[in-house]
C-alpha cells in the first residue's frame, strides 16, 4: 500500500502539470546546493519552475493526465522544469547553465502535449524568445508601414514629375 506522502506528491505533480503548458526533464546530478539555488532563481526569472519528484510518480501523473509517456527519459536523477507559456526562455537558461557548469543536461520533455527528445528540447533554446519575436514583428509592421507611406507619397510626386516633363517637352517643341 502506497504511503500518504506518495499520494501527496502525486497531487503536487498533477497541480504542476495542470498549471503549465509543458516541462523539461533535466539530469541535475553533481550540482551543489548553491548551484541548484542559482539555477532555480534563473529559471524563475525566465518563467520556469524547477521541481524534483520521483520518476514513478511523474509517470503515473502523466498517465492520469493522458499525456505522452516519457519512460525512456524518466530514468535516474531527474528534475522537472515546468513552464507556463514560453518554453524558449527556460530552455535558454538550461542551455546556458549546462554550458557554464557542465553538470546538467536536458533529457527531453513535453511541450504543448507533445513528447520531446533531448535534441528537440535543446532546439527550443536556439529559438528567439517571445519578446524578441514581438520586436521582430513590430519591426516588420513598421517597415511595411514606412514602405506604404513612401509609395503613397511617391504617387503624387511621380505624377508631378511626369506633368513637369510633359510641360518641358511642350516648351521645347514650341521653342523649336
Amino acid at each position: 500500500m502506497p504511503s500518504q506522502s506518495k499520494y501527496e506528491m502525486l497531487e503536487k505533480v498533477n497541480a504542476s502539470l495542470e498549471a503549465s503548458s509543458g516541462f523539461y526533464v533535466v539530469d541535475y546530478r553533481g550540482l551543489t546546493v548553491k548551484e541548484t539555488q542559482e539555477l532555480r532563481r534563473a529559471l524563475r526569472e525566465a518563467g520556469g519552475q524547477m521541481k524534483v519528484y520521483k520518476n514513478n510518480i511523474v509517470k503515473i501523473a502523466l498517465e492520469q493526465a493522458e499525456m505522452p509517456a516519457l519512460d525512456d527519459v524518466l530514468v535516474g536523477t531527474c528534475s522537472y522544469v515546468f513552464f507556463a507559456d514560453d518554453p524558449v526562455s527556460p530552455a535558454k537558461v538550461l542551455k546556458e547553465f549546462a554550458t557554464k557548469s557542465k553538470k546538467t543536461e536536458i533529457l527531453g520533455g513535453i511541450a504543448d502535449g507533445v513528447a520531446l527528445t533531448a535534441d528537440e528540447a535543446k532546439a527550443y533554446a536556439d529559438l528567439p524568445t517571445r519578446e524578441q519575436l514581438f520586436g521582430q514583428i513590430a519591426g516588420l509592421i513598421a517597415g511595411f508601414a514606412r514602405d506604404i507611406a513612401y509609395c503613397i507619397n511617391e504617387v503624387p510626386g511621380g505624377l508631378a514629375r511626369a506633368i513637369k516633363a510633359i510641360n518641358e517637352a511642350e516648351d521645347e517643341q514650341q521653342a523649336a
